[in-house]
């Protein structure tokens, strides 16, 4: 059984920077689409971002060009670098596979943008 283990969501003040981190354990890491999505508050849960396993990414227009989705395939770990944040960011982030995820999840990380 695959697990995910989210961290690094936090407090941030709107157009401040924090960095997820979403290590997955198993062993069919290096050949999966990874993928971070997050959801809101009464909201259905998006897709944010989407990293081939060539590293190829792909983002969903309310993130582009802030956010940076990257991943280490040595360490089974998958990245967010989030820039410029607003407070539209705020939700609960969670990694799964591509683009659609798996049934089972992770607890996430929570992230809120706020002055």
């Amino acid at each position: 059984q695959v697990h995910f283990t989210e961290s690094g969501g936090g407090l941030v003040q709107p157009g401040g920077s924090l960095r997820l981190s979403c290590a997955v354990s198993g062993s069919i890491f290096g050949i999966k689409t990874w993928a971070w999505y997050r959801q809101a508050p009464g909201k259905q849960r998006e897709l944010v971002a989407l990293i081939s396993p060539g590293g190829n990414p792909n983002y969903a227009d309310s993130v582009k060009g802030r956010f940076t989705i990257s991943r280490d395939n040595a360490k089974n770990t998958v990245y967010l670098q989030m820039n410029a944040m607003t407070p539209e960011d705020t939700a609960k982030y969670y990694c799964n596979v591509g683009p659609t995820g798996w049934d089972f999840w992770g607890q996430g990380t929570q992230v809120t943008v706020s002055s």
